[in-house]
């Protein structure tokens, strides 16, 4: 039974470590620019959209070519958020093991 309280002593020490980085997440801000500033888009650690800032001059350009700028701000700003995220997810769990489990 002594490995299932240091088990459970593990457990309970990564879920502080969870519930602290959610917190961290949550306060770190990414923010990316595109089009040569004209878009720029910041989102938090948890890849939640905090702004979306557009040059009014640039909204004059191409339908086709301010949609493609936005939406290309968009993808790299949530990849940028899910990259940062998963990092330091795998710092708070990586000395976890589950006797059983890969």
């Amino acid at each position: 039974m002594a490995g299932l309280g240091k088990l459970l002593k593990q457990a309970q020490k990564m879920q502080r470590g969870v519930e602290a980085l959610q917190a961290q997440l949550d306060a770190h801000e990414i923010e990316v620019s595109s089009g040569g500033g004209a878009v720029q888009v910041k989102v938090n650690g948890n890849g939640r959209f905090l702004s979306l800032s557009l040059d009014p001059e640039f909204l004059k350009e191409e339908p086709a070519f301010v949609s493609e700028t936005i939406l290309g701000a968009i993808q790299d700003a949530a990849g940028q958020a899910k990259t940062y995220n998963e990092a330091e997810m795998q710092k708070v769990t990586s000395g976890f093991s589950m006797p059983g489990l890969m």
